[in-house]
């Protein structure tokens, strides 16, 4: 039996078998949960079904995180199959791509910076606040994805830098309001990973290179790691971790300075 059985986990953000909410998922399914997934509309319907199937799920729920509306009905529908979730799981950050590629000061505008924010900051409040009936009480967990441009300047992360900022602080608002109450919020801030979002940033081949060359392991991270560490965060084994944001990034965080073997 493993360490997440009897726990009710929803998935938000699964948009490819890459992405890293499909590594999270593969690995709560691993360890005994029950799993239900959002898709953000019909293009992604498929793929997050198929997923669903293979883990042993039929609960998938249509979701863009920027409706209030989507966001009820989520609830309501999911609260008719279950009566209670344990685990929230936010895999959500978006940036039209223009504001990924350049220099932050050349590629931000006004309406990059509020969407980026909403979706990738605001949706985790607004995710937060409908589950709370659902969660409240149950030594339940919720989990978000951050990446180390919140805390260090990235080329070409540009305004998602300052939008994933604003997500570990709503990570921690979040903790001190919600642990009174039974549920316990964390991220990770997983290392670069090639996803159907990270294609996005400019450059993010030679990050990927520079990353596996430098970082502590002597290599990237996959999907695979971060959804173990995603297991245990969400689990009772880390029942007194709450407001954390582990770094999930074979310790490239760690490092202040690189020299090349020639030099």
């Amino acid at each position: 039996m493993g360490f997440m059985a009897g726990k009710r986990a929803l998935i938000v953000g699964v948009a490819s078998d890459r992405s890293i909410a499909t590594g999270i998922a593969e690995a709560f399914a691993r360890e005994g949960a029950e799993l239900a997934f959002t898709y953000q509309n019909d293009r992604l319907k498929g793929r997050v079904d198929k997923l669903a199937a293979k883990l042993g799920s039929k609960m998938t729920y249509p979701l863009d995180v920027s409706s209030d509306d989507e966001i009820d009905a989520l609830f309501a529908a999911i609260a008719k199959d279950w009566d209670g979730i344990d685990v929230l799981v936010h895999s959500v950050g978006f940036a039209p791509r223009d504001q990924l590629d350049g220099t932050f000061v050349e590629a931000v505008t006004r309406e990059g910076f509020r969407i980026a924010h909403d979706i990738s900051s605001y949706s985790l409040a607004a995710l937060a606040k409908g589950a709370l009936p659902l969660m409240e009480g149950r030594n339940s967990s919720i989990l978000t994805l951050t990446y180390l441009g919140a805390v260090k300047a990235v080329p070409n992360y540009n305004v998602m830098g300052l939008a994933k900022a604003s997500l570990e602080a709503n990570v921690r608002f979040l903790a001190a309001d919600l642990g009174p109450r039974g549920i316990r919020v964390n991220a990770i801030s997983a290392g670069a990973i090639k996803t159907l979002a990270a294609a996005g940033i400019g450059g993010f081949r030679k990050m990927l290179h520079h990353m596996a060359k430098v970082s502590p392991i002597r290599r990237t991270v996959t999907t695979e790691d971060v959804g173990n560490a995603a297991a245990f965060l969400c689990s009772d084994l880390a029942a007194g971790i709450a407001g954390e944001i582990l770094y999930v990034d074979g310790g490239y965080n760690t490092i202040g300075m690189h020299l090349d073997e020639d030099e």
